[in-house]
């Protein structure tokens, strides 16, 4: 039998009540701190809460929302989904070789990934053979071999493809990225390819830097804050405590999204008396329902409202000596905006006209503009136009390289950029490869590897036949479920570094190694001596993380020490990096990295201090090193999805009960849905339409390509939501989103842009 590749077509007794208004408070913290205990218990639980975040402490498993500089709360410097996240790592459940011995692969697979997710810790490396229904026990240096002989015997490096997830340290990254390329491929897909690939290369070709222009401090001087295509209440909780600072000091701020979030919208801080009071919860100023992928159109509009007031009176609205310095092609843009109808934009924005002239009336006279925005608008295929736009914007007013201004993408995962900062990328910067031939004299292929994407494809056409997953959950993660099930399934063998036991485990290759890690809070002794790692935030800070609990297996390794035994196994005599040295002590790996990183000159020493420190920021510090020298304007026409009648527009979102793929609940209780996840949002005019009510099950299928994909059993829920629009789940609406459609230029997937039917089950 076949084990499944999607969440049990199950439905779990939905609940439905009003959405709430209002994000936090003392609901969240009590949440927080019973999962806690349930899972770790009272004494390790609070034991490692006190220490998350905190200097000297770990950093946390979940969002890349980066700590203050100074003060810190010295009880509670995280989020109700840190605190989830935490407790599923610290928890007390280990599954080693009774669990497995018991729980085929086939069984496991008909579980949900939230009831897959709350099994436990694995404790111990795990093997399946091929023709194998159980996983059974295997050492680690067997493990080691046999993957070392499944590499050795490829025809060619470019066979394997080694993946990562944004959990992973600096120091694993580098010995990650390292080991791959002296094996001798750029086939290094990574959880940026699915996220922020198209804010990474919209920002390089406008700016010279992927990475946001701001820091924290920033947001207590802005005067605008912008939230695009993000719901922080849900997905980076500790950036309202920033948003409500730099509300509290004079910043108006505006939410631009499908859906009204209750994280955009009210926010009762838990870490003080008003808060945890439920006074003074406001937090926008101006929420602005755009139709799904209207961002640019919005933004263009704005534009031109802005432009016709500089018209006007010149200088008034636009920075112009910032444009003529630090800009290139500011004219070709302006005659690209006169032309450009505003009437037509509003349309395709979905907003009434009125709203988007009281924007353009809040920023007119406004330079100390933050614009922030997460994967409402990464996830399109014109999403790197549109980020390029919101960068014109910025251009205009000045509104970068000073304070309380700037780009601001916020990362979903914790050390997701600090990944890309290390060299996980599946092409090579030229300065990574000078220096790596200099440092340890061998050549770093010149070929890109493959993408997130290009790795499913090669897969599925049997152009590769090792798959290494360093941490994540890699089938539930990427899109077209059963596209990639498939991939995964032509495999000779797929490995998974990983902390639980997720669904990528059990839809696998011919053979499959499951190898156990140590967590961001478990304590990390080698030789005797304890070992820390280092993690960079979402503005670029670089710090220490320490972990302090006991590991809840002796038989789990850290990824800095699976890498060097990987490298050893695979590569041998001929390999001319001392991985020996660098598993022995991971000082020894920090000081290579200040060798072969720009910007980490110095590296162990910066990160003991106390907050770490800050990479370079060319944008931050008004410095633009593109092709030209200066912030480049782009120009692009709006466009939005077509839909035929009978046709909506499906976005994928997460729920307040999960991070990414991990599903810690089965409530979203912000939207007021409980005990349901396989819900899809719809306008009620839509609904009546279509002669559907709120609790009708539905089918939901998407053709692209002349490819039936179907997600099957959902129920409909009324919501504010544009009509045209609707939303589903991630993980469980993956199978309906299309390989084949990914956003130019990054080839990210458009899981915001799915053109979907909704259908009635056959009786």
């Amino acid at each position: 039998m076949t084990p499944s590749a999607e969440n049990p077509e199950k439905l779990t007794g939905l609940q439905v009540e009003g959405r709430k208004a209002v994000a936090a408070g003392l609901t969240a913290v009590g949440i927080s701190l019973r999962m806690v205990i349930e899972e770790a218990g009272v004494v390790r639980g609070n034991k490692a809460l006190l220490k998350m975040n905190q200097k000297g402490g770990f950093d946390c498993p979940s969002c890349a929302w980066p700590d203050p500089d100074e003060h810190r709360s010295p009880v509670a410097e995280y989020c109700e989904n840190g605190a989830k996240a935490l407790a599923e790592e610290a928890t007390q459940k280990a599954l080693g070789t009774d669990f497995f011995a018991e729980h085929s692969v086939y069984d496991l697979s008909q579980l949900s990934d939230f009831e897959i997710g709350k099994k436990g810790r694995i404790s111990q490396p795990m093997y399946l053979a091929q023709g194998a229904t159980h996983y059974r026990p295997i050492g680690w240096q067997d493990a080691f071999q046999k993957i070392g002989r499944h590499l050795q015997a490829l025809d060619s490096p470019d066979e394997a493809i080694f993946y990562t997830s944004g959990r992973t340290s600096n120091e694993a990254a580098f010995l990650y990225q390292l080991f791959v390329r002296e094996y001798g491929t750029n086939n290094l897909p990574d959880c940026s390819n699915m996220c922020h690939e198209s804010s990474g290369l919209a920002l390089n070709e406008s700016l010279g830097i992927g990475k946001g222009s701001v820091t924290l401090d920033d947001f207590y001087e802005a005067e605008v804050i912008l939230v695009i295509g993000q719901n922080p209440g849900t997905n980076h909780p500790r950036m309202m405590t920033a948003l409500q600072k730099g509300k509290r000091n004079g910043a108006k701020i505006v939410a631009i999204n499908p859906l009204p979030e209750a994280g955009l919208i009210g926010f009762n801080n838990p870490q003080t008396v008003r808060g945890l009071l439920n006074i003074d919860s406001s937090l926008t100023d101006l929420y602005i329902q755009i139709r799904t992928n209207g961002d640019m159109a919005l933004i263009q509009a704005v534009e031109r409202l802005l432009l016709d007031e500089e018209d006007k009176a010149p200088g008034s609205v636009f920075d112009l000596d910032f444009i003529q310095q630090k800009t290139h092609g500011s004219q070709e843009f302006l005659d690209h905006l006169r032309s450009l109808d505003f009437d037509a934009l509003v349309a395709m924005s979905g907003v009434h006209s009125d709203k988007v002239r009281e924007l353009a009336n809040l920023i007119l006279h406004k330079q100390k503009i933050i614009i922030c925005w997460a994967m409402g608008l990464t996830q399109h295929a014109n999403s790197v136009d549109t980020i390029k736009e919101v960068v014109n914007l910025l251009l205009l007013k000045g509104s970068i390289g000073k304070p309380g201004a700037g780009t601001c993408p916020v990362r979903g995962h914790s050390n997701v950029q600090g990944d890309r900062t290390m060299g996980i990328w599946e092409k090579v910067n030229p300065v990574w490869r000078e220096n790596i031939r200099s440092v340890y004299g061998f050549e770093v292929p010149e070929k890109d590897g493959y993408d997130v994407v290009n790795a499913i494809h090669a897969m599925h056409q049997g152009k590769a036949k090792v798959f290494f997953a360093l941490g994540g959950n890699f089938l539930s993660a990427t899109p077209d479920t059963l596209y990639t099930a498939q991939g995964l399934r032509q495999c000779a063998l797929t490995v998974q570094v990983s902390t639980k036991l997720n669904r990528s485990h059990l839809v696998h290759g011919q053979e499959a190694l499951i190898l156990p890690t140590l967590g961001r809070s478990d304590r990390d002794v080698v030789a005797g001596e304890e070992q820390f790692i280092t993690c960079e935030n979402s503005m670029g800070v670089v710090q220490a993380s320490r972990g302090m609990l006991k590991p809840i297996s002796e038989q789990l390794l850290s990824e800095p020490v699976i890498i060097c035994e990987l490298a050893k196994a695979t590569l041998g005599t001929r390999s001319k990096v001392d991985w020996e040295l660098y598993a022995h002590h991971y000082d020894n790996i920090r000081n290579d990295i200040a060798r072969v990183i720009p910007g980490c000159e110095g590296y162990n020493h910066k990160v003991r201090r106390p907050a770490g420190f800050y990479l370079p920021n060319g944008a931050r510090e008004g410095k633009f090193n593109t092709s030209v020298g200066k912030a480049v304007f782009n120009r692009a026409e709006a466009t939005v999805p077509a839909c035929q009648p009978g046709e909506y527009l499906m976005m994928t979102i997460r729920s307040h009960d999960q991070f990414n793929t991990t599903i810690y609940g089965l409530d979203d209780r912000y939207r007021g849905i409980h005990q349901e996840r396989r819900v899809v949002f719809m306008n009620m005019m839509d609904m009546m339409e279509a002669h559907l009510s709120s609790g009708s099950v539905v089918d939901l299928v998407n053709m692209d390509g002349g490819v039936e994909r179907m997600a099957r059993t959902f129920v409909v829920v009324a919501y504010d939501i544009p009509q045209g629009c609707v939303a589903t789940y991630f993980p469980e609406a993956n199978v309906l989103v299309p390989i084949g459609k990914v956003a130019k230029g990054s080839h990210t997937p458009a899981y915001k842009t799915v053109v979907i039917q909704i259908k009635k089950p056959a009786k």
